[in-house]
């Protein structure tokens, strides 16, 4: 959780593939439940717009669909209608998957679903998954919600998610006074397991305007803390370090019109649930416009007394564009200035990332981050350099995204991490999940 000089897209396109020793110029989610920010955020959207015109001779076709039937023809290529435009005398890029299965699809307005997340990593970036060399659970999720709709007049919705793993140390409202809400109140569980209730409230809504009220996620950055909604197992440290999970308080969506988005909104500072420390009182608010056809902007800043962050200000922006059908390019940055009982501190970072669809099942990504801090910084609440001292870090991650099942989505990534890293100097890092969602 200073001006900055952009690059040109060719050029950070470049630095997404070519490596860790490019020039880095100098200077958080669609999350469930939180209002829409227009992002080509998640995997889901990626695989949904594959063109119908691929040429690559990869035949992908589910054998485990919901009917239990394989959806491939003599050819061996997806014959039903969801390959309509696909198969030709080139081969076919389709992927039959079906429509995922959901505990319950809203027929009472009220939705109700999760997903359970287990992975491995061989060693340890200290973000999230930080149990390295074993297989752990890092979010058994489950979630109510009922969307306000206010298309024909007054609407009310809520949101309620609970989840347990090892991530739930991260998820928790950590910027609390310890023993309020799911903090230091005996929700940790040992072994780095524990339970976190990461979002509970309410909503209104009537035409074009929204109000939420309780917990809930930040609208800060690009990659969130729910599985299913990252490309990546592993996190950005923008995401990590310089942006917040949650707050408690107000917020405001109003839609200005059809490509302009605003949010405004007031909280009780960063990653609080239903507790103020300090004197944590600050602006959350920003814009997502369509800058084009193919590109949606999107700023959004926080600024005030943070709580247990100091005073201060931050702001996230994120540029997402569609290159082509399959092709979708991110680039993030993140600005972070507090003050903390007399002591600075600011973070800078840029991120990029470029994402490959080649179809329904499968998709392919490269993420490339430069980071840099003068501290002090804390990650889930633990020091880890000393308030003054300047460090730069990178890391390049490659992945993919496979779908064997419409509920199932397997990310194995190699990343690697160097400078002053994290936890190592130089280090690099195999990972995989899956996640299952019901």
């Amino acid at each position: 959780m200073p001006g900055k000089q952009y690059l040109t897209v060719a050029s950070l396109a470049l630095l997404s593939v070519v490596g860790l020793n490019a020039a880095s110029a100098a200077d958080g989610n669609n999350q469930g439940g939180q209002p829409t920010v227009y992002n080509v955020t998640d995997a889901e959207y990626i695989f949904a717009n594959t063109s119908s015109n691929l040429t690559t001779q990869l035949c992908v076709c589910s054998k485990f669909s919901l009917g239990g039937e394989s959806a491939c023809g003599d050819n061996g290529c997806c014959d039903d209608g969801c390959s309509e435009g696909c198969c030709d005398s080139a081969g076919c890029g389709c992927c039959c998957l079906g429509d995922p299965w959901k505990i319950d699809r809203k027929d009472d307005g009220i939705d109700i679903g999760g997903w359970w997340q287990q992975g491995y990593s061989s060693a340890s970036t200290g973000m999230f998954n930080s149990q390295p060399n074993s297989f752990n659970t890092n979010q058994a999720w489950l979630y109510a919600e009922k969307v306000a709709d206010g298309s024909c007049g007054m609407d009310w919705g809520f949101r309620a998610d609970l989840m347990y793993g090892i991530d739930a140390g991260d998820t928790q409202a950590f910027g609390n006074n310890a023993g309020r809400w799911d903090f230091g109140n005996g929700w940790d569980k040992g072994g780095g397991y524990g339970w976190a209730m990461p979002q509970l409230y309410a909503e209104v809504a009537k035409g074009d305007w929204s109000v939420k009220a309780g917990h809930f996620y930040t609208l800060l950055g690009y990659e969130v803390v729910t599985a299913p909604d990252n490309f990546f197992y592993s996190h950005a440290m923008t995401m990590y370090n310089s942006e917040a999970f949650t707050h408690t308080g107000v917020l405001a969506t109003y839609a200005a019109g059809d490509d302009v988005t605003v949010y405004a909104g007031w909280t009780l500072g960063w990653d609080t649930g239903f507790d103020q420390f300090g004197g944590g009182s600050n602006f959350l608010g920003g814009f997502s416009s369509s800058v084009s056809d193919n590109a949606t902007f999107t700023y959004i800043l926080t600024a005030g007394d943070m709580g247990a962050n100091g005073d201060g200000y931050s702001h996230s922006t994120v540029l997402d564009m569609s290159l082509t059908d399959s092709l979708n390019y991110v680039i993030q940055s993140d600005l972070v200035s507090f003050s903390l009982a007399g002591t600075q501190r600011s973070d800078v970072g840029i991120n990029q990332y470029l994402l490959y669809s080649v179809n329904d099942c499968l998709g392919f990504g490269a993420r490339y981050e430069w980071w840099k801090s003068n501290g002090p910084f804390s990650m889930g609440g633990t020091g880890l350099k000393p308030a003054g001292r300047s460090d730069s870090y990178y890391a390049l991650t490659l992945g993919a995204n496979y779908k064997p099942h419409a509920n199932v989505t397997i990310r194995p990534e190699w990343r690697y991490d160097r400078g002053q890293s994290i936890t190592d100097h130089n280090q690099g890092m195999f990972a995989v999940d899956m996640i299952i969602t019901f």
